[in-house]
């Protein structure tokens, strides 16, 4: 049963996206003028501590009455969403099968016999959906159509749609956040060609979603447990504050120039503080390194041709130059606004832009 992922790849209708993470609500919705967009509203809202747990939704009634506060106070009035799942809690493959295959056979070994094989828990768990790609010849010779592949667990599923229920809303598209991400940066994409890799680096409040993309596809997709609330606790710790869900340390800071054996070895010249920062910084950087090594390790004749920095985190100054010297590639922190030559009628500072990637892909599913 394809089930409640359809609206994936599908046509959409007029609404609202709408971006939850675990510590916030983020709202958009856009409108087309002429060949460009405009953004028509924004709002975001905090969402407490308890609320999400472990990246998962917790309270499921809370976060109803919060979604239904939020467009209260900002005056929307919508009844249909564009929203996303996050890329943790969704398996995303690219699978080949036999190019001779009609729709309808192909459906059905895509769905009852195929995706069996790339699932790390039951097929009846899950949610699926399917889009054909283009076409390939494997190294026997033999013409195979690629399909990209993605699955849900439906407990997943089921708790966003039971949520947007009780906030009387209807979804009519539920996609996966890589895919809303990917949307705003698109013709930044299509200058890479099919044997050069872009790394999305999308870190939210307390992961790092790990996605190698090329042609536009995600070829593979890792979830890193470091995040903004990660990076702030260590700069607090070392500077005897408090901790707090809020990263205002990490807002309108930027990170120093450090040589990488100055990090290994501690021998920074800075602060405590920001010593501790970096450390965290070098650990996601690590990961982010074997994440890469080991895609390409299973991939000929590709190479890496830029690091794209997404989400809250991705709008820290200077941490652009930092995974550059760190991994000795180019990096870049997105900006979706530029990248879709967005109207807006408020100033987004650079620290926030790289954060708004998800929801203004959401909202335009809904254009």
């Amino acid at each position: 049963m394809l089930s409640r992922l359809t609206s994936i790849f599908a046509k959409r209708k007029s609404g609202l996206g709408l971006e939850i993470a675990p510590d916030r609500i983020n709202l958009a919705q856009l409108k087309k003028q002429g060949q460009a967009y405009k953004l028509t509203t924004f709002a975001t809202h905090e969402i407490p501590e308890g609320i999400f747990e472990g990246g998962a939704i917790a309270n499921s009634p809370a976060l109803a009455d919060l979604i239904r506060e939020t467009l209260e106070e900002n005056k929307i009035k919508v009844d249909q969403v564009a929203t996303a799942v996050p890329m943790r809690e969704s398996v995303i493959r690219v699978i080949p099968i036999p190019a001779e295959l009609d729709d309808r056979e192909l459906r059905d070994m895509v769905l009852n016999h195929e995706a069996g094989l790339y699932l790390p828990y039951p097929r009846e768990e899950v949610d699926l959906d399917y889009q054909k790609l283009g076409f390939i010849t494997d190294e026997d010779g033999i013409e195979k159509v690629q399909v990209l592949l993605v699955a849900t667990r439906k407990e997943v599923t089921d708790m966003y749609l039971e949520t947007f229920q009780q906030a009387e809303l209807n979804v009519n598209v539920l996609e996966i956040s890589t895919f809303a991400l990917i949307r705003t940066i698109r013709e930044q994409l299509r200058q890479f060609g099919s044997q050069e890799a872009a790394v999305l680096i999308d870190i939210e409040f307390d992961s790092t979603e790990i996605a190698i993309i090329v042609d536009g596809v995600p070829q593979f997709n890792r979830t890193v447990d470091i995040g903004i609330y990660q990076l702030q606790t260590a700069l607090s710790r070392a500077m005897n504050l408090p901790t707090s869900r809020n990263p205002e340390l990490l807002q309108g800071m930027s990170i120093p120039d450090t040589p990488a054996d100055g990090l290994r070895t501690g021998a920074t010249g800075i602060n405590p503080g920001m010593a501790s920062l970096l450390r965290v910084l070098g650990e996601l950087a690590d990961e982010l390194r074997r994440s890469i090594d080991f895609y390409l390790g299973q991939s000929e004749n590709l190479e890496v041709a830029q690091l794209f920095l997404a989400g809250p985190g991705g709008g820290i100054g200077k941490i652009d130059e930092f995974f550059t010297q760190r991994l000795s590639l180019p990096a870049s922190q997105i900006d979706p606004i530029a990248s879709l030559s967005l109207e807006v009628e408020e100033e987004f500072s650079p620290i926030q832009r790289p954060g708004l990637g998800t929801v203004l892909g959401l909202g335009l599913r809904e254009i």
